[in-house]
This record gives C-alpha cells, structure tokens and sequence, in this order.
C-alpha cells in the first residue's frame, strides 16, 4: 500500500494548533508581576513574535537544505556533530513535546473543570492525553481530519471570542496601549527579559512541522511558506487576545493568575457565562496535544533508525506512523501529569527548549560555512539579520534566566549531561560484538 502523506493545509494546522496552546492562556499572570504597562506587554507578544518568524526564516533554509524528519536533531547531527544532534533529540523527546503535552492537557483539565467543578482537572488532562493518542496511532486520514477540524474550530473560536469580548464588555479597562515615559526602560530590564521566556514558550512549536518534513506533500518547496504563514497568523492571533485580556479584565484579578481567558470572561459575561467560556476555551486545548502528537514522536523515531539500541522507535504502521513512538511520548506525558507542578514544568522547559532551537538556527552561519556549495532551495530572506536577531533575543533571555532562575539552568545542564551518556551508551551499543550461542 503506497504510503500517504500530509498536505500542506495540515502541515500548517500543526504548527498553529503546536504555537497556540497553554503559554497564551496561561503567562499573561506571570508577566503581570513584574510589569504592569499595557504597552510592554503587547510589546513582549511582539517582540515575541519577532522572534519566532526569524526562526522560522532560519528554519525553513536548514529544512529545504536538509530534507529530513527529526527536527533539531536532524540538524544538529548534519552541522555539528552525530552526539549533539542526539542530546538535542534527547531533549526535544523528553522536554520538547512531552512537558509542552503535559502543560496543555493540564490547562484543558482547569479550563474545563472551572466550568464543571464536578470534574478533576488531573484526571480530564489524563482523558485528553489517551483520547488524543488513540486518535494518532491508527489511519493517517483520520489523524489529518482530527487535526484539521480542531485546528479549525481552535482559530474560529480566538477570533469569536476577542470580538465578543470587546464589544460586550461594560466597562473597559482604563489601560494605555500606547508608550508612555520608563516603558523604554522596562523594555530593556531583566523583568522583560525573563517575561520573555514565557512569551517565547508560547511561541514554541514555529518549528514542529521540520519534525516531520519527509511525511509533507513537496517540503523542500513548500516548507518556506507554511512555517513564515503559520508564525504570523499566530502572532496577530497572540496580539489580539492578550489586548481583549487586558482591555476587559484589570490587572489586580489577572495577576499570578493561570485561568487568564476564564477570568477575562466572567468580567464580560459574569460568572455563569464565564463557565460556559471556560468550556468553550478548554476545546482550543484538544487541537495542541494532538499537533504535538503528531509531531513529537518522529524525533524518537528517526532515532531509532539511527541507533540500534532505540530501534523499535521506528517501527510504523502500513500509514507510515510510529505507533511505538507515539505511545513511549504520550506516557511521558501522563507522567508529567500525574507527577509535576505547572510552573516548574513551564519555567524548565521553556528555557532548554530555548537552548536547542538556539544551536540549531545558528547552524544556519555553520552549514553555509562548511558546505557553501550544498543544495538550497530556499535561502533565508534577508540573510544574515533574522538568525542574528534570533540569536541575540535568545542569548539576551537565556542569560537573564540563568543568572534569576539558577535551578531551571542546573536542571538544564542536569538533562544535557543525560543526554550525553545515552549518546555513549547508544554507540557502545552499536560497536558491542554479537553474543556467542
């Protein structure tokens, strides 16, 4: 049976439904601790944003140059070195898509049970997971028509509801979306910059659909403009819904707040309307855990076409999909679930998964370098400026978290140094002689 593949309407839906999940809903509370300009803080979505399409730029060259499934890893493993591009595999399987699938499954859980308090959030989050799984590991129409429908309905209902809420509020809140004097300052502090972070987690997933580039209809031509599409709509998307959380609700019942959608609505449509939102927002939740789904497991499974000791990670159904893959991604998740905080797993994961896209988008100066003469379809639109602006975004913010938040960058190194002994113990593996009968 000829293998299928996804179009690049589908590939598309993952990368939005990847992007727009729990960093959106959730950190608009957190940024709010330590800034309260509406300027800045639309500033953060942007700059944000900024960040994300300059991956994107970088990625979609390194994609159409190194046509394969993996990600990071595939990469890292072609510009670097083979041990690099595993530890960041290692990463992106353990914390890239496993955490982020825990965190929204867990913001599904709240969303849904501040409307239904009869309803545990921990056990609707384990729900979603096997419900999701289960949707992924069987006919890839079924798991294209899942993702689209969702994906789907997840923009209708951002877009529905900033509308709403804006024209049927009743007191908008007296907040200036405009620069006023210090915002300059605020813009440039280390509060901005570990503010980013969260923003960033956001925006994580810009790069999902280079997890399963050799399953997209045409990726090398196609891939430029579905990751540069994606990232922008998601972008105004991002803007617009964190000016209609900060025009209808204030700033002192939004603070060090998760539900941040749920306590917009009740200012709009008071408490009972409130929950029937809540409901509604805890659907745009079910399309990101299947994106990372989707494209989380073709890490595990190009790693275990490398590598020996992992190679049942690779085995697919008569569709092409990892079923086994899917399944050891999914369980760690549930993990995740049942086992850590929000926050921890928020603020952990946010910052490695900064590191790796880091590495792999400076590879975009390493791969012209070592092979100028190396096929590229596609080269990164204003070259050399959106890796440099990436970069020093990125650097800015992973200092600032170091240097504020020193047990998330010793967790880091903690996972990289793991990383690396799977890396030997994969090799010893492979050079270890066949065992005598």
């Amino acid at each position: 049976m000829a293998r299928t593949t996804y179009k690049p309407a589908i590939a598309s839906a993952v990368i939005i439904a990847n992007m727009i999940g729990t960093g959106v809903f959730t950190s608009l509370g957190y940024q709010l601790l330590d800034i309260k300009s509406g300027f800045v803080l639309i500033m953060l979505w942007v700059v944000g944003g900024v960040t994300a399409l300059c991956g994107a730029l970088s990625y979609a060259e390194l994609g159409a140059a190194l046509p394969r499934s993996g990600g990071e890893y595939n990469f890292l493993s072609r510009i670097y070195h083979p041990m690099v591009g595993f530890v960041s595999g290692w990463i992106s399987a353990t914390i890239g898509f496993a955490a982020p699938v825990a965190l929204a499954a867990i913001t599904f859980g709240s969303y849904l049970s501040a409307a239904i308090p009869a309803l545990s959030p921990t056990w609707l989050a384990v729900g979603l997971i096997v419900v999701v799984t289960v949707a992924h590991t069987g006919r890839r129409k079924r798991s294209s028509n899942f993702q689209s429908v969702f994906t789907a309905v997840k923009i209708s209902l951002i877009v529905g509801f900033c509308v709403l809420c804006s024209l049927m509020v009743d007191e908008p809140q007296a907040i200036s979306f405009l620069p006023k004097l210090g915002d300059g300052g605020l813009v440039l502090s280390g509060a901005f910059a570990v503010s980013l972070i969260y923003v960033n987690y956001a925006y994580t997933g810009w790069n999902s659909v280079t997890y399963l580039i050799n399953e997209v209809d045409d990726a090398q031509r196609n891939l430029p403009r579905i990751l540069i599409t994606s990232t922008l709509t998601v972008m105004i998307l991002y803007v617009a819904l964190n000016w209609t959380f900060l025009y209808v609700a204030p700033i002192a019942a939004l603070e060090s707040k998760v539900e941040v959608g749920y306590i917009a609505a009740q200012h709009v449509f008071g408490e009972a309307g409130a929950s029937a939102i809540s409901a509604v927002l805890s659907l745009l939740l079910i399309s990101t855990v299947s994106a990372m789904t989707i494209a989380g497991p073709r890490v595990l499974q190009v790693i275990g076409e490398d590598f020996a000791l992992f190679g049942k990670l690779a085995r697919k159904n008569e569709d092409g999909i990892p079923t086994l893959a899917i399944l050891v991604q999914s369980g760690l998740a549930l993990i995740f679930v049942l086992t850590s905080s929000f926050e921890s797993i928020l603020l952990f994961s946010g910052f490695i998964l900064g590191l790796n896209t880091l590495f792999a988008v400076a590879g975009v100066f390493v791969l012209r370098w070592k092979q100028p003469d190396l096929p590229r379809p596609y080269r990164t639109w204003l070259y050399p400026l959106p890796p440099l602006i990436y970069l020093g975004l990125m650097l800015w913010t992973v200092f600032y978290i170091v240097k504020s938040q020193p047990i998330e960058a010793a967790m880091a190194a903690g996972l990289i140094v793991a990383g690396v002994i799977g890396y030997v113990c994969a090799r010893r593996w492979e050079t270890k002689p066949p065992r005598a009968d």
